[in-house]
């Protein structure tokens, strides 16, 4: 797949919530060939700080256009929520390895759709190419927050038909703990047999549902959360163990078979 570096308008640039911002580029090119689990290396401003571009999981493509989910956490960040649009961002993708549910789906099989805080990102791209691809197929889609604060994009899910489920750590919406708690609780209430799980989050919650996986012997993907600088696999900042040796998150991954990392 073509690897496309071009400078892209800004579309629109929106506060969804709190912290947390929605924004499209105008990149039919990228848009096109894109796919779930993918991502954009973006330049956040022609000065030298921040020097290093930031990766961006592909959170949804419109008509041709990416929107990218973000949270303002450091100062790249805080730059690109100022960028208004009519703007132009200089970006490249799409870059590493996504979702390949299609090894997995098939008219019984369900997807179950775990994420944590901003985790959502990819995976509600891979929602809406799932039930276009597999139009009888609807995810279960668990969402996770420390508070209600952090629940992102359930009614986004709600619209494209995902039964959706809520955990907040201190119980301010949905079902009180972790969202590997849930998902532990609701695999007692369904024919897990014909799931498959794909996730994205922090770390930890990710080691968690690799255990999961290989305890109730179910198919899982995860998309990890690594500082890259590069982005392309030249210069080996983003390094993970798995059971075949190092791989670079950013070229091998950022999706892997829960299986095959080493925790």
């Amino acid at each position: 797949m073509p690897i496309i570096q071009t400078k892209t308008r800004i579309i629109s640039h929106i506060r969804i919530k709190d912290k947390y911002f929605r924004l499209t580029l105008k990149a039919a090119k990228i848009a096109k060939v894109a796919k779930p689990g993918q991502f954009l290396n973006i330049k956040i401003t022609d000065n030298y700080a921040p020097l290093l571009r930031r990766p961006f999981s592909i959170h949804g493509i419109e008509n041709r256009n990416i929107e990218i989910l973000y949270e303002v956490v450091g100062q790249g960040t805080q730059i690109l929520s100022q960028r208004k649009p009519g703007e132009y961002l200089d970006i490249i993708g799409p870059l590493g390895n996504g979702f390949s549910y299609h090894s997995f789906l098939g008219d019984y099989r369900l997807p179950i759709l775990v994420a944590g805080g901003i985790g959502v990102a990819p995976l509600l791209f891979l929602a809406k190419r799932i039930i276009s691809d597999y139009p009888k197929i609807y995810p279960l889609v668990l969402i996770g927050g420390q508070t209600e604060k952090e629940v992102l994009c359930s009614k986004d899910f709600r619209r494209f038909g995902c039964k959706v489920n809520i955990a907040t750590d201190d119980g301010s919406c949905g079902f009180r703990g972790k969202v590997t708690d849930l998902l532990r609780h609701l695999l007692l209430t369904i024919d897990y047999r014909l799931s498959t799980i794909y996730a994205c989050g922090p770390q930890l919650m990710l080691k968690e549902i690799s255990y999961l996986s290989k305890e109730y012997n179910i198919p899982a993907e995860i998309s990890l959360d690594e500082h890259m600088a590069c982005g392309v696999g030249a210069c080996l900042g983003c390094v993970v163990k798995t059971k075949e040796g190092y791989k670079q998150v950013c070229k091998d991954g950022p999706v892997f078979a829960a299986k095959e990392v080493l925790w």
